[in-house]
C-alpha cells in the first residue's frame, strides 16, 4: 500500500514538472472575446508560448470563410514571445480569431470586430462613470450598442514598463456596449464612441484607462520627460521613487516604523496630557514595498499605457489638466511632450483630441484655469492632427465634474471626425486668427465660422480690452459679418484683447458659431503668465468691470 502511494506521488510530481516546462499558447490579455481590431493596418497580435513553438494565427468571418489567402505564423523566441501582424479585413462584426500551436486546443475568441479603436484616458472627468453623470438611468436604456466594444483597465501603477503579460491583473475583458455594461463606463468615452459610430458607420472599440487627480507627467514616459531639458526633474523624481520602491528592505522597515511607534506613543501620551489632539499613528509596514502613488512621474504610463503596446489603435481622447493648472505655463510643453512621447511608442501619428477644461471657480490665481485653457489650445498648433472639444458652456461653479458628460464626448467625436477621418463637417467653433487695431477698436477675425458667427442668448460677453499699460477691462463686443469689434470707454488705443481669460465666467461664456460650437477662450497678447514661474506679471491681467460714465462722474 506504501509503495502504491509512493508510485502516485511520483507520477503526480512527474506530471507537475512536465506542466511547468511546458508553456501553453498563451495570447495578451488584450486579446479577447468581443475585442476590435483596427480596420486599415497591419494588426500586431502577441502572446507567449514554449520556446520555438510555432504559433499560428488566422481571422475568419462568421461563414468560417478565411479572410486571408496567407496563413500567419510565428516562432516564440528564446523568452517565449512571439507575434505576427495581421491585415485587418473590411470592418464589420461575427469574426472570429484563432490562435493554435502545437497542442490541439487551439485558443478561439469569438464575436470580434474590425473597426475603429480609441484610447480614452486622464484624471477624473474621464474616469466619471455613466452611472455618475447625467441621466445615467436614461442613458443605460439606450444603450444598446453591439457594435461598440469596451474594454477597462484597472488603476495600478508601476516603478517601470510592464513587458510581463502574467503581471497583467489589472486587464479586464472586451464586452459589447449594453444596458449591463455601460453603467461602469466611462461616461465621456462611451457617448464619443455612440457619435463617431454613427457618423462612421463602423463597430468602435474603446480602451478607457484614467486615474482621477493624476498629472500628465504621471502618462508620460521617464525617457520622454528626461530627453525635455524643462522636464528633466520629473524623470529624476520618477527614477527616485522607482529606486526606492527597488531597495525596500521589510526588515529595516519594520525596525524603523518601531522607533517610529515609540516616539509617536511618547508624543500621543503627552498630547493626552496637555488636552491636544494626538499625531497621526505610523502604519506598520508590510512584506512588499507599498505601490508608488499615481502621481509619480511616469508610474501610469508603465502600468497603464506602455502595457497596450503595440495594440493597433485609431488614436487617443485625452480629458485632463485639472491637477496641473497651477503649473499651466510648463503644461505648453509637458502636454506636447506626453502626445509626442504616445506617438513614438505606438510607430504612428496618432490623432489625439483633448477636454478643454470646464468653467470651475477653483484654482489659485482665478486665471490658471484660463492659462491650462491657453496651453491646451496651444498644443493643437504645436502639433499635426490635435484637436480639442470647447465645453465652455457646460461648466460648474463649486463642482469640479460637471455631470454632462453627453456634449463633452460628442464634440470629442466631431473633432475626430473632421480631423482624423478628414469628414467635411464643421467640428469646430471660432478660433482666434487675427486682430487689427482701427483707432479705439480691436478689429477680430476667426477660423471656424461655419455658418456665421453667434452671441447666444443675448449680447456677447466674456471680452476684456487692455491698452499699452496692460491692464484689462471689460469690453463691448459686437459681431459684424465675420468679424468681432471690441471696444471700451477705459481704452483709447488697444493692443489686446481676451475673451473668457477667468476660471469661471459670470454670466457663461456666449460667443458660438451657427452650427451650435462654443469659441475657445483666447488671448491675442503674449503676456507675462501668472503660472510662469521665471515671470511675475507687472500688473494682474484680469478683466475688471467697466463703470459707466455717468455713475463714475456722480461717485467723484
Amino acid at each position: 500500500m506504501r509503495l502504491l502511494k509512493a508510485l502516485l506521488l511520483t507520477l503526480a510530481v512527474a506530471g507537475l514538472a512536465t506542466g511547468t516546462v511546458r508553456a501553453d499558447v498563451k495570447p495578451h490579455p488584450i486579446f479577447t472575446d468581443n475585442m476590435v481590431l483596427q480596420q486599415g493596418v497591419l494588426c500586431p497580435v502577441w502572446g507567449i508560448a514554449e520556446p520555438g513553438e510555432t504559433v499560428k494565427v488566422s481571422l475568419e468571418n462568421n461563414e468560417g470563410k478565411a479572410t486571408s489567402k496567407d496563413t500567419y505564423a510565428a516562432t516564440a523566441d528564446k523568452n517565449g514571445k512571439w507575434s505576427v501582424s495581421i491585415k485587418a479585413p473590411k470592418a464589420g462584426t461575427g469574426y472570429t480569431l484563432t490562435i493554435s500551436g502545437k497542442g490541439d486546443n487551439p485558443i478561439t475568441l469569438k464575436n470580434v470586430a474590425v473597426g475603429e479603436v480609441w484610447v480614452c484616458s486622464g484624471q477624473s472627468n474621464m474616469e466619471m462613470r455613466v452611472d455618475s453623470s447625467e441621466t445615467p438611468a436614461k442613458i443605460k436604456a439606450e444603450a444598446k450598442h453591439p457594435e461598440i466594444r469596451l474594454f477597462t483597465v484597472q488603476k495600478r501603477t508601476a516603478p517601470s514598463p510592464i513587458s510581463d503579460q502574467n503581471d497583467l491583473k489589472h486587464f479586464t475583458k472586451w464586452v459589447e456596449c449594453s444596458p449591463d455594461t455601460v453603467g461602469g463606463f466611462s461616461a465621456v468615452a462611451y457617448h464619443f464612441g455612440v457619435k463617431l459610430q454613427k457618423e462612421l458607420g463602423v463597430p468602435v472599440g474603446l480602451i478607457h484607462t484614467s486615474w482621477g487627480g493624476t498629472p500628465a507627467e504621471a502618462w508620460t514616459s521617464l525617457e520622454a520627460l528626461e530627453a525635455e531639458p524643462s522636464l528633466k526633474h520629473y524623470a529624476e523624481t520618477g527614477r527616485t521613487a522607482a529606486k526606492r520602491y527597488a531597495s525596500y528592505d521589510p526588515m529595516q522597515a519594520l525596525a524603523d516604523y518601531e522607533v517610529a511607534l515609540a516616539k509617536w506613543k511618547e508624543a500621543a501620551g503627552k498630547a493626552k496630557e496637555d488636552g491636544k489632539t494626538a499625531p497621526k499613528q505610523p502604519t506598520k509596514p508590510g512584506p512588499t514595498a507599498p505601490a508608488l502613488g499615481p502621481n509619480v512621474p511616469g508610474s501610469l504610463y508603465n502600468a497603464m499605457i506602455h502595457p497596450l503596446l503595440p495594440f493597433a489603435v485609431k488614436g487617443a481622447i485625452w480629458y485632463q489638466g485639472e491637477s496641473n493648472a497651477g503649473r499651466a505655463y510648463e503644461y505648453r510643453t509637458l502636454f506636447p511632450t506626453m502626445i509626442q512621447d504616445w506617438r513614438k511608442k505606438w510607430g504612428s501619428e496618432l490623432p489625439f483630441f483633448a477636454v478643454q477644461l470646464a468653467p470651475y471657480r477653483g484654482g489659485q490665481s482665478g486665471v490658471d484655469y484660463a492659462e491650462l485653457r491657453d496651453a491646451q489650445l496651444l498644443a493643437t498648433k504645436k502639433l499635426p492632427k490635435v484637436g480639442i472639444a470647447v465645453i465652455t458652456d457646460h461648466g460648474n461653479e463649486t463642482d469640479i465634474h460637471p455631470k454632462p458628460k453627453q456634449p463633452v464626448g460628442e464634440r470629442l467625436a466631431l473633432a475626430a471626425a473632421g480631423i482624423a477621418y478628414d469628414k467635411k463637417i464643421e467640428y469646430s467653433g471660432p478660433l482666434f486668427k487675427a486682430i487689427e487695431i482701427e483707432g479705439n477698436r480691436a478689429v477680430l477675425s476667426f477660423d471656424h465660422v461655419g455658418g456665421g458667427l453667434v452671441a447666444k442668448e443675448g449680447t456677447l460677453t466674456g471680452f476684456a480690452v487692455a491698452g499699452e499699460d496692460k491692464v484689462f477691462h471689460a469690453a463691448k463686443a459686437e459681431i459684424k459679418g465675420d468679424k468681432v469689434i471690441v471696444t471700451s470707454a477705459e481704452v483709447s488705443t488697444p493692443v489686446a484683447v481676451r475673451y473668457g481669460w477667468v476660471n469661471f465666467a459670470k454670466p457663461t461664456l456666449n460667443f458660438f458659431n451657427a452650427d451650435g460650437l462654443p469659441a475657445t477662450p483666447f488671448r491675442t497678447d503674449d503676456f507675462p503668465l501668472t503660472t510662469d514661474p521665471n515671470s511675475t506679471p507687472t500688473k494682474k491681467p484680469e478683466p475688471k468691470k467697466a463703470v459707466p460714465k455717468k455713475a463714475e462722474e456722480k461717485k467723484g
